[in-house]
């Protein structure tokens, strides 16, 4: 009896022994426990049979059973019983119900035990894993310190003390080097379940983790009273942060720089020697782009909203291109990252040879369309005229107020203009019946001749086919490669149109194909509305 009493109490013991070295809960591991007993048994009295092991949490007690399912006619005789059998050892039995035969206790042989120990060894690493899992699941945008663990295929095992993480090589710094005891910083940037190996994914050249670390250097950040707006890095070499001050008498700069650099250099030296610039963040896009930019000096800016491209101006003079677009283009790709808009840097001078070429291009598209003299070409030109089309819609008033002109003449140039693009138009309508472009899809608001032939070209035919399209393809869109700006081009290249009106052109074109109702065309309406309510106010 003495040393059945004291199995009884090794067995709780090596639970409560297991539970404190894994910190995961003792009942899992008794579970475990249960469930490779259970499994030995089944060795000895048959896998079918369904036997169940239950230990008690508190003397220690092992209980083994044998579950039989009532059935009307027995089928498997290991794990079911005939309802008139069951009803000899428990009259109100019926059929459904589950009958639990007490088994005598087992002798375990050293394969049974192999066996148990397998069972109890998975089951408390998979409880090791959740408990990990839920410890960290919480924690994704945290900094972590560990200690490496090991090295493996140029990813660094960390040990976080209450888990393994992995920093792979593409999350390490360039010229990174890590060994085995060194003390490492990282940023929780993903927790995912797996089978094996590292859940918890690490990174050191992520944007958030600057953030982070100059949350912990700057009160002014942690306590809200400075945000960082935006982070650009070439992780390694160099990085941009965009700051603001809630509070007007707080700078944001000097709050990140700290007396003497301390602040900004505490950063640095985590970040192996990174140069950090720390720009002031505007809500106005120019001055954000002009501060971005910065050591290099801006004369202009010229913004296309609808293509969030803009274009900057730097002077010839002190090798501010130069400065402007920075080693490798680093400064232009980090500010354009840090923006989110595509920048052109151009010099005074090749802007100023840009618009001599578009004044001269302008002129001839006026002398080829209106059939006139190189003068009046060059008088519509520098007056800000751009195409034809502009001519016939403004007021004669102001053709005829250009000096050299009278009212004849602007009657004369709006007529050529209107005979011009009628041409124009027939000449298209023509292409676009070539191209066997259905007549339906000129009833879709925003559709131009122009855009017909377009589409025609690109096989878009139907109001079907047009119905089908994305934005992407009607504009085309922009993707980064390596911090390089690369532009596929869509159906109307060439043609100046918005992604909200081709958009809107697409979602037409789906109405007046029964694909959607005129109600669920105002839903993105109200919905911008309530967004446009919910903003607080500046």
């Amino acid at each position: 009896m003495a040393a059945v009493s004291a199995n009884k109490l090794e067995l709780l013991q090596i639970a409560d022994a297991v539970a404190r070295e894994k910190t995961i809960d003792r009942g899992i591991v008794i579970a475990a426990m249960e469930d490779a007993i259970a499994k030995a048994a089944r060795a000895r009295y048959g896998s079918e049979t369904d036997v169940h092991a239950e230990i008690h949490p508190k003397t220690g007690q092992l209980q083994l059973t044998r579950h039989m399912l009532v059935v009307e006619q027995v089928e498997n005789a290991a794990n079911q019983i005939s309802l008139k059998d069951a009803q000899r050892a428990n009259p109100g039995a019926q059929i459904g119900d589950t009958i639990a035969d007490t088994l005598p206790p087992l002798e375990y042989g050293r394969i049974s035990a192999q066996s148990a120990k397998q069972v109890i060894v998975q089951k408390v690493r998979e409880a090791e894993r959740d408990r990990q899992y839920q410890e960290f699941k919480d924690r994704i945008g945290d900094i972590v310190n560990g200690i490496v663990k090991r090295v493996e295929y140029g990813s660094v095992i960390v040990d976080l003390g209450r888990g393994e993480a992995v920093i792979r090589r593409d999350e390490m710094l360039p010229r990174e080097v890590f060994r085995n005891g060194d003390r490492v910083r990282a940023y929780i940037f993903d927790v995912r379940r797996e089978t094996r190996g590292p859940q918890i994914f690490l990174s050191r050249t992520h944007p958030q983790f600057m953030v982070k670390l100059f949350a912990q250097e700057v009160p002014e950040i942690y306590d809200g009273i400075v945000e960082i707006k935006a982070v650009a890095r070439d992780p390694g070499s160099r990085a941009k942060i965009g700051v603001v001050s809630r509070d007007s008498s707080v700078d944001p700069v000097g709050a990140c720089v700290g007396m003497r650099g301390s602040r900004v250099q505490a950063v640095v030296n985590e970040l192996q020697g990174e140069k950090i610039d720390i720009i002031p963040w505007s809500p106005d896009i120019a001055t954000f782009v002009v501060n971005a930019l910065a050591p290099a000096e801006v004369a202009k800016v010229v913004i296309d909203e609808d293509r969030e491209r803009i274009e900057v101006v730097v002077p010839d003079t002190n090798n501010q291109l130069s400065l402007a677009i920075g080693r490798r283009g680093q400064n232009v790709r980090l500010a354009s990252q840090l923006t989110g808009w595509d920048i052109d840097i151009l010099t005074e001078q090749e802007e100023s040879e840009r618009r001599q070429a578009d004044f001269e291009n302008a002129t001839r598209m006026f002398m080829e369309a209106l059939n006139v003299d190189e003068v009046v070409g060059q008088l519509l030109a520098s007056e800000g005229f751009t195409s034809v089309e502009e001519l016939t819609l403004v007021d004669t008033r102001e053709i005829a107020g250009i000096e050299g002109f009278d009212d004849d003449t602007a009657t004369e140039l709006q007529s050529r203009a209107r005979e011009y693009l009628e041409q124009l138009e027939a000449e298209l309508e023509n292409r676009r019946k070539e191209l066997g472009v259905d007549d339906a899809l000129k009833t879709v608001p925003g559709v131009t001749s122009k855009m017909l032939v377009k589409l025609g070209e690109n096989d878009v035919k139907t109001i079907e086919d047009l119905a089908g399209c994305a934005t992407d393809d009607l504009v085309g869109w922009t993707e980064r490669k390596e911090g390089e700006a690369v532009k596929h081009a869509g159906y109307f290249d060439g043609i100046e149109i918005s992604r909200e009106d081709a958009e809107a052109i697409i979602m037409q074109a789906r109405l007046i194909a029964g694909w959607i109702s005129e109600a669920d065309l105002a839903k993105p309406a109200e919905a911008e509305d309530i967004a446009a309510e919910d903003q607080p106010a500046e």
